[in-house]
């Protein structure tokens, strides 16, 4: 049967078209991204290992999860620069060996301060690696294939999150130091794979304007002050902030109703099943329709979806329909916010938008842990999950605004050649291809729901 599907011509198009014309760096790139989250434990599981395992309260699992964000932000910031400046690669090496350092380390930590500490540490090396990546992506990806792309590197965080969140939740009934050390392995291959087979794809020089001039420099006051950006990083944040609640008060809550580790790792693990099974059929069922719609519908499945919480009491089975109606709204949500953000940053600053970009998920993870946990504790899940869901309505109005207002002064960036460095030790088609010019669309469409049809895949 498996052979029947191969040779049918209707299949082999649609494999084409989903995964063909990419560069073969790209790969590599998706390759190690899929081997890292085969061991991502750690971050789904701290919330669990502090309440159950160490006995600590959920306060005070908030705070670390909270002081992880906080290293976060940092990161993000620091490492767009870092991007942009010393270059997409070394970068990513460094936050990838500081990882699997400050992992290993947290499994043997023992104290509320030197565990606050170190989880503080991972989550500054962990987001690290946030901005050069998708970097990397848009300094490879043609423009009219970045949503593709990102579609399909989530689609690989997600395989391995799937995988590894079900297994974990076995694996942690022995003993919660292998989830610890498993996971600082995993991120050291991945570095390894980087290290080998992924070029440096910064551009070597500033590009220009198709009239011949020269782009004025990006410093991150100029990320700031672009407004449309800006709005998006705002709005981001204030669905991050419910989308956090998935790898923390989500467990606490669980847990408090009498779910077990295993139960709760199938259960979150179905968000990386059903990613990965919807991701692609999704992506390509996305082609053309409304930006906005997709993201004004993104946020309701996701607010509400959380709030279906209040209703689970203690069934397994309620949880698991909150985490299938969430994930929808995170699948119709990522791939195309990601594609927007690359397009509006120029190439010479993409690591300081992708960086900025990312702050507002490293704020989510610093806020929406320590508000979650205090909103659990004292008012109770009901409250909390009800506030998800209106957060999400709040969201979904602001992508309704921000259209009509941007309708008249909405920009995409002006055209910009791109100047790849060479791959070094390896054949680079894409990244050593002649440079490509970009099309710019006209100076009046809005930065968040474009005239005609959206980028392919969006």
């Amino acid at each position: 049967m498996l052979v029947a599907l191969v040779a049918n011509p209707r299949i082999r198009r649609l494999v084409q078209e989903t995964v063909g014309g990419l560069p073969r760096q790209f790969w590599w790139l998706w390759v190690s991204t899929l081997v890292n989250k085969l061991g991502a434990f750690v971050v789904t599981f701290l919330a669990l290992y502090l309440t159950v395992d160490r006995g600590y309260s959920a306060s005070y699992a908030g705070l670390v999860a909270s002081l992880f964000g906080l290293g976060s932000a940092v990161a993000a910031i620091l490492a767009g620069v870092l991007a942009d400046r010393i270059g997409r690669r070394p970068t990513l090496l460094a936050a990838q060996l500081g990882t699997a350092l400050f992992t290993a380390v947290l499994g043997f930590a023992d104290g509320q301060v030197a565990i606050a500490v170190v989880a503080f540490l991972v989550g500054l090396c962990n987001n690290a690696t946030r901005p050069p990546t998708s970097a990397i992506i848009a300094d490879l990806v043609p423009a009219e294939d970045r949503v593709r792309a990102y579609s399909l590197n989530y689609w690989a965080i997600n395989i391995g999150f799937g995988l590894s969140a079900a297994v974990a939740g076995l694996i942690a009934t022995h003993g919660y130091l292998t989830l610890f050390l498993l996971d600082a392995f995993s991120t050291l291959v991945c570095a390894v794979v980087i290290f080998i087979r992924i070029p440096e794809t910064r551009p070597q020089a500033a590009p220009g304007r198709a009239d011949g001039s020269a782009e004025p420099p990006v410093s991150l006051l100029s990320v700031f002050r672009d407004a449309p950006f800006m709005a998006l990083v705002g709005l981001t944040l204030l669905l991050a902030l419910v989308f956090q609640q998935g790898s923390t008060t989500l467990a606490v809550d669980m847990g408090a109703s009498g779910i077990t580790s295993t139960e709760y790792g199938l259960v979150i693990g179905l968000n990386g099943l059903l990613i990965v099974v919807l991701q692609i059929p999704l992506t390509r069922w996305m082609e053309g329709r409304s930006r906005t719609g997709l993201l004004i519908t993104s946020c309701l499945l996701t607010g509400w979806g959380f709030g279906l919480a209040a209703l689970a009491g203690s069934s397994a089975w309620l949880f698991a329909l909150s985490v299938a109606v969430w994930t929808v709204g995170e699948i119709l949500n990522t791939p195309v916010m990601m594609g927007l953000v690359a397009e509006l940053a120029p190439t010479h600053g993409r690591g300081r938008y992708q960086g900025v970009h990312s702050l507002s998920w490293s704020l989510a993870s610093f806020l929406g842990p320590a508000g979650g946990g205090l909103l659990l504790q004292h008012a109770g899940p009901a409250v909390l999950w009800t506030a998800c869901g209106a957060v999400g309505t709040v969201t979904a109005l602001g992508y309704v605004v921000l259209a009509r207002r941007t309708g008249a002064a909405g920009r995409r960036r002006p055209v910009a050649t791109e100047v790849p460095a060479p791959a070094v030790g390896a054949p680079a088609p894409a990244v050593g291809a002649p440079a490509r010019t970009a099309t710019a669309p006209a100076a009046a469409e809005p930065a968040v729901e474009p005239a005609g049809k959206a980028p392919a895949g969006a």
